[in-house]
């Protein structure tokens, strides 16, 4: 894939990103679950990485901090459906 199309590839996901962040970002308002919130800040968090790859050329010696930022992405999504699916008391 060349470097233009890779970039296009890139923007397009940080939008579908950050679409997603503010879909629910609105529901968080609505109806104040944390469940919300925690997939708006993963959302939010995967496209401001997707916008720095697509914008620059990361170094190998830092390739690792953007898989650092998908793990605590996928971590966050992984919070919200452990603490929604915990029983109440």
């Amino acid at each position: 894939m060349t470097d233009a199309a890779s970039s296009l590839l890139m923007g397009a996901v940080a939008m579908a990103s950050f679409v997603a962040m503010l879909f629910f970002l609105r529901h968080w308002r609505q109806t104040a679950d944390s469940f919300f919130l925690l997939f708006a800040l993963s959302f939010g968090l995967d496209a401001a990485t997707r916008v720095i790859l697509g914008l620059w050329r990361i170094a190998e010696e830092t390739e690792p901090f953007i898989y650092l930022a998908r793990l605590v992405t996928f971590g966050l999504i992984i919070v919200a459906i452990v603490q929604k699916n915990r029983p109440t008391r």
